[in-house]
């Protein structure tokens, strides 16, 4: 799940981002997804980030818990608001040509060992999550825990322009939505 951090104050709703510079990727429902919650999406490099929030280019971020702790961010930013916007997840994947040139037994136990391990693997990235959570308490940033619903709220707007420029759009966003219940 990916979280807000920023140097001006908590966010617990979108309306809280006006007029914030946040760095998103260079993705282009990111960028509109924070344009429409009155935040100033700025596209940047990852590599970037650190120096643009130390020198106050940029007031603020998006990121998964392992990305904040990782790139130190924490030493740069003050405040971290649990939005939970987005969710990231991590896929087993290999090329085509390469899951050809496996013997079928073999694709076979990779296909039964992947399922075996989405529970652990969900669980453990909770745990992680967690964990990383306190880490940054513990290091000083305010942690706070947004409004869920204010922020599916005023992401309709964008829903509403994904399902009517992505194929097939609508059904994710309905099961996507169903899901997080």
């Amino acid at each position: 799940m990916r979280h807000i951090t920023n140097n001006v104050r908590p966010i617990n709703t979108p309306a809280d981002l006006q007029g914030l510079k946040i760095r998103t990727p260079k993705s282009e429902w990111r960028v509109k997804m924070f344009g429409s919650w009155s935040a100033n999406p700025t596209p940047m490099a990852f590599s970037e980030l650190f120096v643009a929030l130390q020198t106050g280019v940029i007031d603020g971020q998006e990121n998964p818990y392992t990305n904040i702790w990782s790139a130190k961010l924490n030493e740069v930013q003050k405040y971290l608001s649990v939005t939970g916007h987005v969710y990231s997840p991590s896929y087993l994947t290999t090329g085509a040509a390469a899951w050809e040139k496996l013997p079928e037994d073999i694709r076979a136990v990779i296909e039964e060992t992947a399922v075996e391990m989405e529970a652990f693997a969900r669980e453990k990235g909770a745990a992680d999550d967690d964990s990383l959570r306190a880490k940054l308490a513990e290091s000083g940033m305010e942690v706070n825990i947004a409004d869920r619903a204010a922020f599916v709220e005023a992401s309709k707007p964008i829903y509403t322009l994904f399902s009517e420029q992505v194929e097939g759009g609508r059904e994710l966003i309905d099961e996507s939505l169903s899901l997080a219940q």
